[in-house]
C-alpha cells in the first residue's frame, strides 16, 4: 500500500501527506466525532466508482471540502451553500437528477458527471497552501486518467483551475483563469467558472444566470462532440 492511501486515485482516511491538514482533521475528529473528518472521495455516477468512472463526460473540480459541508457529510459540495447552487444548476442541465437534500442519503444522483476537489481534505479558513495543493495533485491526475469518456473538465475558482492546468501539463500563464472561459489543455477541454461560494453569490461576483451560461456552454460542447 502506498503512503498516499488505499489506491493511486483516492487518499486513505488517514492520509499523512499534509501535516497541517492532518492536525486540523484530528481536531475535528475530537470535537465532532460523528462528522466525516477525512479526505472526501470523488463522487461518481451510480453506486460503483469503477463503472461510474467509465461514464463520466463532465468532471467538476472544486477547491477543497467545506468544513461544515463535505468535511461533515463526506460527499463533495454537500451541506454548504455552494452545493445549493451547484446541484440546482446540474439538475437544470441534466447532469444530476433527484432531490438535493444536503445529505449523502438524499437520493440525488449524477448523470455522466463526477465531482472532486483539488485538495481532498478540509483546510483551515478554506485556504490550502501551495504544498498541500501540490501534494494532492497526483490524486487529481489519476482521477482524470480513469475517465475514458471525459469530454469536459469544469474548474470552480482560480486555485482549482491552476491546479488542473498543472495536472494536465499546461503553463498557467498560457491558460489564464476567467469566468466562462474555455481552454484546450493537452487532450482535454477545460471550462472555468467563478466558484459558487456564498461569498461570490452574495456579492454578485457570480449570479445564477452567469452559472447557467457556463453549464449551457458545456452541455452544448458535449452534445456537439458526440
Amino acid at each position: 500500500m502506498s503512503k498516499m492511501g488505499n489506491c493511486a486515485y483516492e487518499p486513505g482516511r488517514d492520509c499523512p501527506l499534509c501535516p497541517r491538514l492532518v492536525e486540523f482533521r484530528q481536531q475535528y475528529r475530537k470535537s465532532d466525532p460523528d462528522w466525516h473528518n477525512a479526505p472526501v472521495p470523488t463522487w461518481y455516477p451510480g453506486n460503483d466508482a469503477e463503472k461510474g468512472a467509465l461514464k463520466v463526460k463532465l468532471l467538476i473540480v472544486g477547491l477543497a471540502p467545506g468544513l461544515r459541508g463535505a468535511n461533515r457529510t463526506g460527499r463533495p459540495f454537500t451541506g454548504d451553500h455552494a452545493g445549493d447552487l451547484l446541484y440546482a444548476t446540474m439538475k437544470k442541465f441534466d447532469f444530476a437528477g433527484g432531490e438535493y437534500g444536503a445529505d449523502p442519503n438524499d437520493g440525488l444522483a449524477l448523470n455522466d458527471a463526477a465531482i472532486t476537489n483539488s485538495v481532498r481534505c478540509v483546510p483551515p479558513q478554506n485556504k490550502p497552501v501551495g504544498a498541500e495543493i501540490n501534494a494532492c495533485r497526483p490524486f487529481l491526475l489519476e482521477t482524470i486518467a480513469r475517465m475514458p469518456s471525459l469530454k469536459v473538465i469544469l474548474t470552480l475558482g482560480k486555485i482549482a483551475h491552476d491546479s488542473t492546468a498543472r495536472t494536465l501539463g499546461s503553463r498557467v500563464a498560457a491558460v489564464k483563469f476567467g469566468h466562462n472561459i474555455k481552454h484546450a489543455m493537452g487532450e482535454h477541454t477545460v471550462f472555468s467558472s467563478y466558484h459558487c461560494s456564498r461569498y461570490n453569490t452574495n456579492t454578485g461576483v457570480l449570479t445564477e444566470e452567469m452559472f447557467d451560461d457556463v453549464f449551457k456552454n458545456i452541455r452544448d460542447f458535449i452534445s456537439f462532440s458526440n
